[in-house]
Formats: structure tokens, sequence, C-alpha cells
């Protein structure tokens, strides 16, 4: 009992200096944030002291009224939190990649699966939906990264669904903070099983390129690659 009661204790200033450092993050972009939030506590709690005076029982429901107030507020922190570290991320290099880190179980995410050298990122995940490609960058540019990303997949498993949208505010673009919801709406048609076999076989393929054996030096003049690309 001792050794847990130290290991909260520990653990508690942890968390009050996340906490504080979140809302310091909070406020440089939403300066409002305290005034909203203790004011969504005051009201909250005003309102089911009042229901209490009514009725007979001020007490009751100004605990009650308490408990509901630190909810609402913690609600309301959390939301104006999530879309100013949102704003704070859109338009930066690998922020989808970011987002998907915290896609929650049942997803595998490879960061930057293709990149240019505009810094236009494709990055992978793999859930019961299937594979998804999510892109990031200049639209004209990604659109052909997608393409190419997609024929590769569908060489070594054309049986597997596979999704693919661009992060921006563009029109047909999935805007940063809705890409978690993005992906959780996708219709679900992979087991377990299938998922590690598709993530399998992606690992194998990474491997494969891996370790292909890359010339060195410049290409002889007058060389052609052979045509169809295919290995055996």
């Amino acid at each position: 009992m001792a050794r847990k009661s130290n290991a909260e204790t520990a653990a508690n200033p942890g968390r009050l200096k996340q906490i504080a450092l979140t809302y310091k993050m909070t406020r440089k972009a939403d300066p409002k944030v305290g005034l909203i939030v203790a004011g969504v506590g005051i009201v909250t709690f005003g309102v089911f002291l009042a229901i209490g005076f009514l009725i007979d029982h001020p007490v009751y429901l100004g605990i009650l009224g308490f408990l509901v107030a630190f909810l609402a507020m913690a609600i309301i922190f959390g939301r104006r939190a999530e879309t100013a570290a949102f704003g704070q991320m859109e338009g930066q290099p690998g922020a989808a990649a970011a987002v998907l880190d915290n896609v929650g179980r049942g997803w595998t995410t490879t960061p930057a699966v293709a990149m240019s050298k505009q810094q236009d990122i494709v990055h992978r995940a793999v859930g019961k939906a299937g594979v998804v490609l999510i892109a990031e960058g200049n639209p004209n540019r990604v659109k052909p990264m997608l393409a190419n990303e997609k024929k590769k997949l569908a060489r070594i498993m054309p049986d597997i669904p596979v999704h693919d949208f661009i992060v921006g505010k563009g029109e047909g673009e999935v805007p940063l903070k809705k890409v978690r919801t993005t992906l959780m709406k996708l219709p679900r048609v992979l087991s377990g099983p299938q998922i590690t076999q598709v993530n399998d076989r992606l690992r194998a393929m990474g491997d494969l390129l891996s370790n292909m054996p890359i010339p060195k030096g410049p290409m002889p003049k007058g060389m052609r690659m052979p045509r169809g690309g295919k290995m055996r």
C-alpha cells in the first residue's frame, strides 16, 4: 500500500505539470480559454445550486453541481486545447503523422512511406478498413505519389481495399482535425489475423526494397532499364 501511495504521489505532480503546459500552449492560441472554461464552470454550478434552492435541497444539488461543473470544464478545456493544437500543427510537414500516432488501437501507422523534395509526404495506416494512404502537401504533387503507392499495393495485395485522401482545407480534402474521424468512419472489412498478414506483407516489401543491391556510381551511357519491372 505504501509503494502504491508513493507512486500515485509521484505521478500527480507530473500530471499537474502536463495540464499546466497544455493550458499555456492553449492560451497562446486561444487567449480567452481561461475565462470561457471558468464561465462554463460558474454557470453550471449556479444552475444546479439554484435548482437546489427551488426544491429545498441546496446542499445535495450544490455537490452534484460542483461535480458536473468540473466535468463540463474539463470537456470544454479538452476541446479547445485540441483545437489549438491542430491549429498550431496545421500546414506543418508531418502533422498528419502526429495525428495518426494517436488514432487508437487496431491501427498500425507507417509515416513517410513516400516523400518529395518539396516535403510532400504520404503516410500509411493499416487497420480493419484495409490500407489507408494519407497525403499532405501540394495536391498536384501528392496525387501522382498516391497513385504510385496504390500501384505498389495492388501488385502485392490486390484483394485488400486501399483508401486514400489528402489532408488540407481545399475542396475534396480532409481537414487535419478530421483525420481520425475519417479513418474511424471507414467500413471495417478485415479481421485481426488479416491485418497481421497485411502488415507482414508490407514489412516484407519494405525489407525487400531496402535490401536491394544498388549499383554505385553513374549509370553507364546507353544502358537501359529492363521493361516490365517484374522481379523473379
